[in-house]
């Protein structure tokens, strides 16, 4: 008896009736559960309404359901069909399509060759990338493995050889090109290869970097505080990535009677993680798709091209037993002999424990994943992230806007301003004083990213500064600098 027919997802999809005259309606459905973990068809189950609809000759229907897999559908799916009850006890006709090996599993129709995958609880055509995949995938040969058209010989592999020597304490042997994948028997690169080499030549092996001003990408006063495009070899870009995210990683600390505690806005075990999944797991087949990373105030958001590789949205599933599937098992198996990542599925736990493990953490902060068939978001939040601060400084934000500096009531200029620095984060004077120090052209929006505040907070620090003759402004906002006075 099957007892739950009251949501359509991805491996379930209801229909009122068999289709005689669209029959594409459900045998895109039929496509689709073969081309990725299988699923199931209920006939007799209203989509809309979840009521059920009588099927009145039962064996009419099994017959042409049958007859129109063997003819439209190709190669032919393995599937179940057979009658069953709901909780209700009444009668559904259902179909049981498994998960293919001989993918792609197409759907004819006039002489013309479609192809569908599950999106959620729909059944979309496939694009070219997901199309190769399903080639790739059908012939048991991932993207990685395939020969490309560039010659071993005119390439160097320089900074691989020095990792790899720094993490294993061997040296790279002309064999191990051969046996790790990198080179064909006939002298060409391997994807794998190309991504490997000083300078790769694949141009969608890239990655966008940008720190957003606040918490989404609207437009505002001031957009974006800073953004870079990284490019080339897999193990540079992960150095670089890091290294952006790292500069917009704020830290505050404080001290106890015994120790100093530190507390990141993001955890660097989670970050590494992370992005050595991104770059080992997308979808490089994708051409004119990059690897994004998006900083806001609250949160990274790290995005790759390609979904789960096995299909099933890491949403549905629990993220502390995920099954280990690579899409590029060559990748994955090089970056596992440098220890940048283990074969196991466990990137998924560490990232989780890296978060849980900080002197920070609140559950609510647990990050978050997302997939599509087309591509996969890891959020991982601002653990020193204040929902109430930021709202009453966006309050203030748009007081200012309105009213003017002038309009808002300050406090005495030099209150606190002698006062011993137990916690600096709630001495924003002081530090922005210090900061000014070190960069006499800094910003508003510059001084809002290092300390994690908003432009509103710099800029009542700045006139009680000014009020206390410690600092003036030399020259135009836009291309002058700040004087210490004091």
């Amino acid at each position: 008896m099957l007892n739950n027919y009251r949501l359509e997802h991805t491996e379930c999809d209801f229909k009122r009736k068999v289709e005689h005259s669209k029959t594409k309606s459900w045998l895109k459905s039929v496509c689709a559960f073969a081309n990725g973990i299988g699923g199931m068809l209920v006939f007799g189950i209203d989509d809309e309404t979840r009521t059920h609809k009588p099927i009145a000759d039962m064996q009419k229907e099994i017959e042409f359901i049958t007859a129109c897999i063997k003819d439209r559908v190709s190669p032919i799916p393995e599937f179940i069909l057979e009658p069953d009850v709901t909780e209700n006890n009444e009668e559904v006709l259902v179909l049981k399509i498994m998960g293919g090996l001989n993918t792609p599993y197409y759907l004819i129709e006039n002489s013309t060759k479609i192809t569908f995958i599950r999106a959620g609880s729909s059944s979309v055509q496939a694009d070219t990338p997901i199309l190769h995949e399903l080639i790739l995938k059908g012939t048991n040969r991932t993207w990685d493995t395939l020969k490309s058209e560039h010659k071993a010989k005119d390439f160097s592999f320089t900074l691989l050889e020095s990792v790899y020597f720094n993490k294993t304490g061997n040296h790279l042997e002309p064999r191990d090109y051969l046996s790790f994948g990198l080179i064909t028997q006939d002298g060409f690169l391997t994807n794998t290869g190309a991504l490997f080499t000083d300078v790769s030549p694949f141009r969608q092996a890239r990655i966008f970097c940008t720190r957003w001003n606040g918490l989404s990408k609207a437009p505002s006063s001031v957009d974006a505080i800073d953004d870079k495009e990284f490019s080339g070899n897999i193990l540079q870009l992960l150095t670089d990535s890091e290294s952006f995210i790292k500069l917009h990683n704020q830290k505050i600390w404080y001290k106890t009677a015994a120790s100093r505690i530190e507390k990141e806005n993001f955890p660097e075990r989670a970050i590494h993680e992370a992005m050595v999944n991104a770059l080992v797991h997308r979808d490089y087949g994708v051409l004119g798709s990059e690897i994004h990373i998006d900083i806001f105030d609250d949160r990274i958001e790290i995005q790759n091209p390609g979904g789960m590789y096995d299909g099933v949205p890491v949403q549905n599933q629990d993220l502390e037993n995920i099954i280990s599937t690579r899409r590029n098992p060559v990748i994955a198996d090089l970056m596992n002999r440098m220890d940048f990542m283990e074969r196991r599925g466990s990137g998924f736990r560490k990232i989780l424990a890296a978060v849980k493990f900080a002197p920070n953490y609140r559950e609510e902060n647990l990050p978050v994943f997302k997939s599509t068939p087309f591509s996969f978001t890891a959020i991982i939040k601002n653990l020193n992230f204040d929902v109430k601060t930021n709202i009453e400084n966006e309050v203030e934000n748009k007081d200012i806007e309105k009213n003017g500096l002038k309009s808002q009531k300050w406090p005495d200029a030099n209150e606190g301003l002698n006062d011993p620095v137990n916690d600096p984060v709630n001495d924003p004077v002081k530090i922005i004083l210090e900061l000014i120090k070190q960069n006499p052209n800094a910003t508003y929006a510059y001084l809002a990213a290092k300390i994690n505040k908003s432009e509103a907070t710099v800029k009542r620090a700045i006139v009680k500064l000014k009020e206390a003759k410690l600092i003036k402004r030399v020259g135009a906002d836009k291309n002058g600098y700040w004087e210490i006075l004091q």
